[in-house]
């Protein structure tokens, strides 16, 4: 993956603005993301008890990374109606795969960079 490979899912100016283009500290951040997609993506299932915190959970990091569709989506399924809750944590589901693409070019895009010194 390289940065040709980015789609637009996250505005990393988000996130580089917040770190103040510290390319470790951005590192940092993007790794605690995919941890915690990681720990919550098991929940984003309507029979899932806390799927509603999953989504909220997301919604909060995603926001913080500059994901912004990501973060949209979660608050519309968050307050969205239970027999309507499988389909959007589909669309959260696809969504949120979107920026993890995205999340891992650019992280490739970082070790490179890394490497050059």
């Amino acid at each position: 993956m390289a940065a040709r490979d980015l789609t637009g899912a996250v505005d990393f100016t988000v996130l580089e603005t917040m770190t103040g283009g510290m390319d470790d500290v951005t590192e940092e951040v993007l790794g605690l993301f995919v941890q915690q997609a990681a720990l919550w993506s098991p929940m984003l299932d309507a029979a899932s008890e806390g799927w509603r915190d999953a989504v909220h959970t997301i919604r909060g990091a995603s926001a913080g990374i500059g994901a912004n569709d990501l973060a949209a989506v979660c608050a519309e399924v968050e307050h969205g109606e239970q027999a309507l809750a499988s389909a959007g944590l589909e669309r959260v589901r696809t969504v949120l795969d979107a920026a993890m693409s995205d999340i891992a070019a650019y992280r490739h895009e970082l070790a490179l960079r890394s490497l050059k010194g």
